[in-house]
C-alpha cells in the first residue's frame, strides 16, 4: 500500500529545525512512505541542504506562504490564513494527495482547521483527541478526549468511547477492547448527572465497557480505553506529565547529593536507563484527532525529531489499519440498531 504523508514543516516551537530532519530519518526507517513537506519553501529546502537531504519521489515540497503561531486564536488561524502550512497540509488529505497529516503547531487551530476542512464522519458530532499512555501492565492506555471539547453532553462521551475502542481494535489488533469512564469513584452512584447518563448509553452501545474508573486505574492498565471530557481529560494529561517530572528531578537530585550517592547511581545505572526508557514521553508522542473524515495526527509542540518520528508513525499505523472507516462503519452498526440517541446540549 502506497502512503502519503503531508507534513506541516513550520508548527511546533522548533518548526522545520525538527521537522525535516525527522522526517529524513524516518523515511530511512519506513521505505514504503512518502512525504509531502509544507511550509516556507526556503525554509525547508535549506534545512534540507543542512541534512544532506533531497527532494525525490519519495519526497518533495509544497509551498505555502503562511504560518499559524503557536498563540494564535484558533479563529483568526482559520477565517484569514488560508495558505498557512497547516491549512494547506490539511487540505491535501481532503484531495486525496496525501492520506494523512502530521502537525506540532496550534492544538486548536489544527483542531479547527481539520474540522471544518475534512468535517466529521457519520454519527460524530465532534472530533476528540485521543493519545496513549503508558501503564503498569507494561502496555498502553488510550485516552479521549485530551482537551477539544470542554463542555460535553452524556452522548458525546458515548461518541468517544465508540472512537477509542475503535482506534485500539485497529492498532492494537484487539477484537473487543475494553472502554471506562473516567469518574471520581466506581460506584454508578458516583459522578454527575452527565457522567451517569454517558455511563448508562455505554451500558447499551455494544462495546466492551467496564464502567467506571478512577484517575489511577489510566496508570493500573485496568482498561484499554479511558473516556472524558476534554476539560477532565487535559488536567489529568497535564497533571501526569507534571508528576513524570518531578519524579525525574527527585531522582537526579538524591543521586548527586554526595559522592556516596553517585556511586550508587553508577551501580544503579542499567536500572534507571530502562526506567528512563520506559517512562519516556516521546515515545506516546502523537495524538489522534478522531472523528475527522481523515486521519490527522498533533505532535507535541516541543516535540524533538525522536518525538516527531514517532508522531509520524502513529499517522502510518492508522493508515495502514483504516481508523476513519472502522470508526464510521461502527456508527452506522449502532445507528441502524437504534441505540444512539440525539444529542442533548451539555448538562441537559
Amino acid at each position: 500500500m502506497d502512503i502519503t504523508v503531508a507534513v506541516d514543516c513550520m508548527g511546533g516551537d522548533h518548526g522545520p529545525h525538527v521537522t525535516v530532519p525527522a522526517v529524513l530519518d524516518f523515511q530511512n526507517r519506513h521505505q514504503g512512505v512518502d512525504i509531502v513537506l509544507v511550509g516556507l519553501r526556503d525554509a525547508i529546502e535549506a534545512e534540507l541542504a543542512a541534512h544532506g537531504g533531497r527532494v525525490g519521489p519519495r519526497l518533495r515540497v509544497q509551498h505555502a506562504s503562511e504560518v499559524v503561531a503557536m498563540d494564535e486564536p484558533p479563529a483568526t488561524a482559520l477565517r484569514y490564513k488560508k495558505d498557512s502550512s497547516m491549512r494547506v497540509a490539511v487540505n491535501l488529505v481532503k484531495t486525496g494527495q496525501a492520506l494523512a497529516c502530521v502537525s506540532a503547531g496550534n492544538t486548536g487551530a489544527l483542531m479547527a482547521i481539520s474540522r471544518f476542512v475534512l468535517k466529521t464522519l457519520t454519527g460524530i458530532d465532534r472530533p476528540a483527541i485521543a493519545t496513549v499512555l503508558p501503564n503498569m501492565r507494561a502496555g498502553h492506555t488510550y485516552v479521549l478526549d485530551l482537551g477539544a471539547n470542554v463542555d460535553c453532553a452524556a452522548e458525546h462521551l458515548l461518541q468517544f468511547g465508540i472512537m477509542g475502542a475503535m482506534l485500539v481494535a485497529a492498532v492494537e489488533h484487539k477484537a473487543r477492547p475494553t472502554v471506562g469512564l473516567l469518574n471520581i469513584g466506581v460506584e454508578d452512584i458516583k459522578g454527575n448527572e452527565t457522567v451517569k447518563r454517558a455511563s448508562e448509553l455505554l451500558r447499551v452501545s455494544g462495546l466492551n465497557f467496564v464502567g467506571n474508573v478512577e484517575g489511577d486505574d489510566i496508570y493500573k492498565g485496568t482498561t484499554d480505553v479511558v473516556v472524558c471530557d476534554g476539560f477532565v481529560g487535559n488536567v489529568a494529561l497535564k497533571a501526569s506529565e507534571g508528576v513524570a517530572q518531578m519524579m525525574s528531578s527527585a531522582l537526579r537530585h538524591e543521586f548527586t547529593r554526595n559522592p556516596l550517592r553517585r556511586l550508587a547511581a553508577l551501580a544503579a545505572l542499567p536500572a534507571l536507563r530502562s526506567f528512563r526508557q520506559r517512562m519516556d514521553h516521546r515515545r506516546y508522542n502523537g495524538a489522534s484527532l478522531l472523528g475527522l473524515r481523515g486521519i490527522v495526527i498533533k505532535s507535541h509542540g516541543a516535540a524533538d525529531a525522536y518525538a516527531f518520528g514517532q508522531a509520524l508513525t502513529r499517522a502510518v499505523e492508522e493508515v495502514r489499519n483504516n481508523v476513519p472507516q472502522r470508526i464510521m462503519q461502527r456508527m452506522v452498526e449502532l445507528d441502524e440498531a437504534a441505540r444512539i440517541p440525539p444529542v442533548r446540549a451539555a448538562g441537559a
